[in-house]
């Protein structure tokens, strides 16, 4: 989940604009064909002669090539021949690709965890909705391309926003710093996925792959090779640097990141960690 935003002044309120006060290019606008396909009305698409397909089983066929041969795998044409439907008839029920790729991040997220199950306190409930997405990412590797872009969100997305600013409510946090510690902490949760990130079937395929293990052996000869120039990160690759295990580095960030905000939590409610 990645928002990119300008760097501006925020007011203290914002009134939401009406339909008509939007502009054009905004994909948020009511008339746009990926409001209109992840807001769809469900209750009224269900009345009425039951449909041979429908949105969802396109987005969780769409899903499952993408799991298993990547996201460049995926094209109506391939959706529609799962089905045995041709290309056009599917363009009945999703715009594009672009549309599609949009449904299937909101179908493939589902539904947002609960974090009050995590315990009483917002760090138990922060970290539960960390590690969700964590685990969205390794299950489903193509969505960190897919949220790497602005584009209209579907209400899934909104749900898991939503649980992650519950998890902070009533800590002393505006609400900007609220969505600032979200966009730190999430911003930690894609680096480690980027970087876990195993090949795709067809990048196995290509004899020019670099592995990771490959690529970090490289540096490692790289640095101890020009240590004279490099020496403090030589003095770390000879500590096993770069052959540190993700899995650590994902704990290390998580509890810098959750330390951090729990110092600024103590600012503001005028007492230590």
């Amino acid at each position: 989940m990645t928002v990119k935003r300008r760097p501006t002044s925020r007011p203290r309120t914002r009134r939401a604009p009406a339909p008509d006060e939007l502009p054009r290019n905004t994909p948020f606008r009511e008339d746009s064909p990926s409001v209109a396909l992840l807001w769809r009305d469900d209750e009224r698409r269900r009345r009425g002669p039951k449909p041979g397909l429908d949105v969802e089983r396109i987005a969780r066929a769409a899903i499952a090539i993408a799991d298993a041969e990547g996201l460049a795998a995926v094209s109506m044409q391939r959706i529609a021949s799962e089905f045995d439907f041709t290309t056009m008839s599917l363009y009945r029920y999703v715009p594009g690709k672009a549309e599609l790729l949009e449904l299937m991040i909101d179908v493939a997220m589902g539904k947002a965890p609960n974090v009050r199950e995590a315990g009483p306190g917002w760090r138990p409930r922060l970290e539960r909705w960390a590690r969700e997405i964590s685990a969205l990412y390794h299950a489903h590797p193509w969505a960190l391309d897919v949220t790497n872009r602005l584009r209209v969100l579907g209400p899934n997305e909104f749900d898991w926003m939503n649980a992650g600013v519950e998890a902070l409510a009533d800590t002393g946090l505006t609400g900007p710093e609220i969505f600032d510690a979200l966009l730190v902490l999430s911003g930690h949760v894609r680096i480690i996925a980027r970087y876990a990130e195993e090949p795709s079937p067809e990048e196995l395929r290509d004899p020019s792959l670099v592995t990771r293990d490959d690529w970090e052996a490289g540096v490692e000869r790289m640095l101890l090779a020009h240590g004279d120039r490099y020496p403090a990160l030589a003095d770390i690759v000879k500590q096993g640097a770069f052959r540190n295990d993700t899995g650590d580095g994902w704990e290390f960030g998580l509890r810098c990141v959750l330390d951090g905000i729990a110092v600024r939590i103590a600012e503001r409610q005028g007492a230590r960690p």
